[in-house]
C-alpha cells in the first residue's frame, strides 16, 4: 500500500520521538514551557498561541511552527503555531525540501521570487498553515502568544515584545552551515528530527497537564 502524506508525517513524528534522545536539562526546560502553555490554554478558554522566533525566520523557527501545527492536530489541542523573525528573508528552500520529503504538502499561495507564501498541509481534508518569512509581530500572528526563541541571535537581539505572555529560549543548531554541501540533506533531516521529537515531548506534556 502506498503511504499517504499524512501517514508519512505521522510516522516521521513518532519515529523521531522514539529515536531522538532528549537530555534531562532539555526535558526540564520543555516541561517548564509546557506548564506555561497549559496554564495559558486554560486561562484563555482552551486556546493557546506559540510564536517561534529566529532572526531570519527561514529554518529553525519554520520547522518549529510546522511541527507544532502537526502536533496540535495529532494531540487534538487548540494551539495555534506561529513563527517570525527580527527581519524578513524567505522560507528557505532547504527547509521546504526536508519537510516535503517527510510528507508535508507545499502549495504556492502567493508567488514571489524573494519570499513566496505557501499553503502547508499534511491532509487535504484538514486545515492548512500559511508559511512565509515575516517579522514576529506580523498581523498573521495571533496575540497574545508565548514566545520560543530558537537561535542565539534572536534571544539576544529581540526587543521587548508586548504581545508575549511569556518568553523562553529554546535554541537549535542552525542547519545553514551545511548549505550546498554533501551533508546538506542529512543535516536538515536531522534538525527536523530533533525539533519534531522535542515538539512531540512538549505537546505530550501539555496534553497530560490539561
Amino acid at each position: 500500500m502506498v503511504k499517504t502524506n499524512t501517514t508519512m508525517v505521522k510516522n516521521f513524528f513518532e519515529d523521531s520521538h522514539q529515536n531522538i534522545v532528549i537530555d534531562n536539562e532539555r526535558k526540564k526546560l520543555l516541561v517548564k514551557i509546557a506548564k506555561k502553555i497549559a496554564a495559558n490554554y486554560v486561562l484563555n478558554k482552551n486556546v493557546a498561541n506559540i510564536n517561534f522566533i529566529c532572526t531570519h525566520n527561514s529554518r529553525r523557527s519554520q520547522l518549529g511552527q510546522v511541527w507544532s501545527f502537526f502536533a496540535a492536530n495529532y494531540f487534538k489541542l487548540n494551539i495555534n503555531a506561529l513563527s517570525g523573525g527580527t527581519e524578513v528573508t524567505a522560507f528557505h528552500r532547504n527547509t521546504v525540501k526536508t519537510l516535503t520529503e517527510v510528507g508535508f504538502k507545499f502549495d504556492i499561495k502567493e508567488f514571489s521570487h524573494t519570499n513566496p507564501t505557501y499553503r502547508i498541509s499534511f491532509d487535504e481534508n484538514k486545515s492548512s498553515l500559511l508559511g512565509f518569512s515575516k517579522i514576529y509581530d506580523d498581523d498573521e500572528n495571533k496575540t497574545p502568544y508565548i514566545v520560543l526563541t530558537t537561535c542565539n541571535n534572536a534571544d539576544e537581539n529581540c526587543p521587548f515584545i508586548p504581545e508575549a505572555s511569556a518568553r523562553f529560549h529554546l535554541p537549535y543548531t542552525d542547519p545553514k552551515h551545511s548549505d550546498d554541501s554533501i551533508e546538506q540533506d542529512a543535516t536538515y533531516l536531522q534538525t527536523s528530527k530533533i525539533i519534531a521529537a522535542e515538539i512531540y515531548f512538549l505537546f505530550n506534556e501539555i496534553k497530560t497537564l490539561l
